[in-house]
């Protein structure tokens, strides 16, 4: 039995849903943010700047499929695209790599920059929003180019046509688990290959990945470009 209403109580409990009604507004736009890549690289800057998560930002090794990927390889030119706080860049640039690393997050560059100055290392660090397309990616540039954990469609492409012949593309994306909805974030298993016909494939892997801070399900691919292949211009 609910108590008789007067209109004081409705009062209230109008002022209570009303106010409910605004939560719910506002966390509607929030989750929507993935759409809008500036409240993106706001949140991003925010969690660099508070360092809300440092152990996985700061402190991590690089990457374990770069590492592996990289062993047989004489250094060369390095593009690290949304390289976060750095550290595959740092690690690259540690192993003679000549590493130009780009990130939308000014906060995570600054962080990159002063990093790599404390351990006298020349990374060009960038700071550019990837989804506006800010930094180009110049045509056979490349040796290697660095796409880890971050999912831009429209990326692969230009990322592709600035890897030298003969040269490797790391990329790494989340994808999403039976039943799970796919968001703008993910790819379903089996669609990060599609990106790369007529590649060498020379490493594919859809699962748990072994690097610590990602416990996710992600798809790794390491492509080699053919020797002899021209784009049309």
């Amino acid at each position: 039995m609910f108590p008789p209403r007067s209109y004081n109580n409705f009062s209230k409990g109008s002022t209570r849903r009303a106010r409910s009604r605004q939560a719910h507004f506002r966390l509607a736009i929030v989750s929507r943010s993935g759409n809008n890549p500036f409240v993106e690289i706001h949140e991003w800057n925010k969690r660099y700047r508070l360092r809300e998560h440092e152990t996985s930002d700061f402190e991590s090794p690089p990457t374990p499929l770069l590492v592996e990927t990289i062993a047989p390889l004489a250094p060369g030119s390095a593009l690290d695209l949304a390289c976060g706080a750095g550290r595959n860049a740092l690690w690259l640039a540690e192993h003679g790599w000549q590493v130009t690393a780009v990130d939308g997050s000014s906060v995570a560059i600054e962080t990159l920059r002063d990093r790599a100055a404390e351990r006298n290392l020349p990374i060009a660090a960038v700071v550019a929003d990837l989804e506006k397309h800010e930094f180009e990616i110049e045509r056979d540039r490349w040796d290697l180019i660095a796409i880890c954990y971050y999912l831009q469609p429209n990326l692969f492409e230009p990322a592709k046509r600035g890897v030298k012949p003969g040269g490797i593309l790391i990329a790494i994306v989340h994808i999403t688990e039976p039943g799970q909805a796919q968001t703008r974030h993910s790819l379903r298993p089996g669609e990060l290959e599609a990106f790369f016909k007529g590649w060498e494939i020379l490493h594919r892997h859809e699962g748990i990945p072994t690097d610590k801070p990602h416990r996710r399900p992600v798809a790794e691919l390491v492509a080699r470009r053919p020797p002899l292949s021209i784009w049309p211009t």
